[in-house]
């Protein structure tokens, strides 16, 4: 099936090639109503203009495009270290995007990175827009996915299953005979691998016979400072948990920054587990509990996956995240 062409975005738009052409470019005056027009309409029939001016028409330059929710998590710069070794004994380089967890900038980032014709996507996650899977399965390009396994890929995902996780988190603190439990996160409840661990968790705890009795979900960043903050308002709430699960450990350590700091015994009066395993833990008064993920490894297997030729088949490698047990619960 060929691809879509300017002259096809035109017909739909009801303007001329020109015009298209210098949306496209962004060179021109072009009232707002027409440049939403093309927009809508490229988006429409899956066109990407192709910044390389008559050359390169296919996806194979040395460029990967890759796209991860925030750069200032160390989370995601251990993913990326995996591309960035895997693609660079390939001889390939990656150009970054970050979406800030928007489902519509990713989008953006998307058509753009593939007007550059890379060899491949690399995406966070499995929810995409329905215009990000168009344009990515019309087009050809190798995507895969990392950090996680719920869901349906594009082609193909390098990550771990987060229920399972939030699942497990929640048998371990049921398991040391916690009943009332609270939850907090950051980044206004749009990280969905943590809304995934938390729905998860849920399910286990009301089969258990316990019950969720607070939940806050900041829109701010995930930060020491804001688990410091969320810990306090929860506990000091009418429905005061015994347990508190965490989006991250960023959360879970300020929580028990604020309990060593006023007094509140952990784990004697409430427990606290986080997500990552990130090595900052080791340094703290307590280990925290928290779940470890291979994130240099799924970057690492989905650059591999990406660069290897059409006609080699890469299969996604079993990564499983594990519980680590430590003192604060």
């Amino acid at each position: 099936m060929p691809l879509p062409t300017m002259k096809d975005v035109a017909t739909l738009a009801g303007v001329s090639q020109m015009t298209v052409s210098r949306v496209m470019r962004g060179t021109g005056y072009i009232s707002e109503d027409v440049r939403k027009r093309v927009q809508q309409a490229a988006r429409q029939i899956g066109y990407v203009h192709n910044r390389f001016k008559g050359g390169m028409a296919g996806y194979g330059n040395p460029l990967v495009g890759v796209i991860v929710p925030d750069l200032q998590n160390r989370v995601f710069t251990e993913v990326l270290s995996g591309v960035n070794d895997r693609l660079g004994e390939k001889g390939l380089r990656p150009v970054f995007g970050v979406s800030a967890y928007s489902l519509e900038t990713e989008e953006e980032i998307v058509y753009d990175l593939l007007s550059w014709r890379p060899l491949g996507l690399i995406l966070t996650g499995l929810e995409h827009s329905d215009a990000v899977r168009k344009i990515a399965t019309q087009t050809g390009v190798r995507v895969a996915e990392v950090m996680d396994t719920d869901g349906t890929p594009i082609s193909a995902c390098f990550g771990v299953s987060h229920r399972e996780a939030g699942a497990e988190m929640a048998r371990h603190m049921i398991g040391r005979g916690y009943r009332r439990f609270g939850y907090l996160a950051g980044q206004g409840g749009r990280d969905l691998r943590a809304r995934k661990r938390f729905e998860a968790f849920s399910e286990v705890v009301r089969e258990a016979g316990a019950q969720i009795v607070d939940s806050r979900i900041s829109e701010a960043d995930s930060s020491m400072v804001l688990g410091s903050q969320l810990t306090a308002e929860m506990l000091a709430g009418a429905e005061r948990p015994d347990a508190i699960y965490t989006s991250n450990d960023d959360l879970a350590a300020g929580g028990l920054m604020y309990c060593l700091k006023t007094g509140i015994s952990v784990p004697g009066e409430v427990a606290l587990a986080g997500f990552n395993a990130l090595p900052f833990l080791e340094v703290l008064p307590q280990r925290i509990t928290t779940t470890q993920t291979p994130r240099y490894e799924m970057g690492a297997a989905a650059a591999e996956f990406v660069a290897a030729p059409e006609d080699e088949g890469i299969s996604a490698p079993e990564m499983r995240s594990q519980l680590i047990a430590g003192e604060t619960t």
